[in-house]
């Protein structure tokens, strides 16, 4: 498995592995139109495309030679509820299903922690759904407390999800294994 910046070429894979690992995570909480209604509006190959092409968004990807099998984006900005210095948003991290327990998390993590020191930023955020404790408890493993609240609509579902953040002590700074 290789961790690597995603391209224009990954925009149809990329595509396919976001809406999947969303649908995989998401699906079975959420009424069907609302999951449709949000993949549409985030996941096609031109959103994702355009999404590649833009310097502001770093996108990473984890490929196994055969397949996308995860991916994490980075993009500026904070609520006010993160107080870190210097902020940056992990928007996106997902792992297909079939690989995790295998190293593809923190493999991307590390990849997200060293792009998001590159950018000069200090604080690493993120939200999740207060109702996916999995992928809280990996945020908490790998150094992420919880700060606070706000919300994520999914189709016209106003839904909680919490707000995590770490400190970026270092360039050097890893995941935590």
């Amino acid at each position: 498995m290789v961790i690597r910046r995603g391209t224009d070429a990954d925009a149809g894979r990329l595509a396919a592995l976001a809406e999947g690992t969303f649908r995989d995570t998401f699906e079975a909480d959420n009424a069907p139109a609302d999951m449709h209604a949000y993949c549409a509006s985030a996941y096609s190959p031109e959103i994702q495309r355009r999404q590649l092409g833009d310097s502001t968004l770093d996108t990473f990807v984890a490929d196994d030679g055969a397949a996308l099998i995860g991916y994490a984006q980075l993009r500026p900005g904070a609520p006010a509820v993160v107080r870190g210095p210097d902020p940056i948003e992990l928007w996106r991290f997902y792992v297909d299903r079939l690989h995790h327990g295998r190293g593809v998390a923190l493999a991307l993590m590390n990849a997200v922690v060293a792009a998001a020191h590159a950018r000069g930023a200090q604080t690493l955020w993120l939200g999740v759904w207060e109702q996916n404790s999995r992928a809280q408890a990996f945020y908490r493993k790998v150094g992420f407390v919880d700060v606070g609240a706000h919300q994520f609509v999914l189709g016209t579902d106003v839904q909680t999800d919490r707000v995590m953040a770490r400190n970026l002590v270092s360039p050097g700074d890893v995941a935590c294994g």
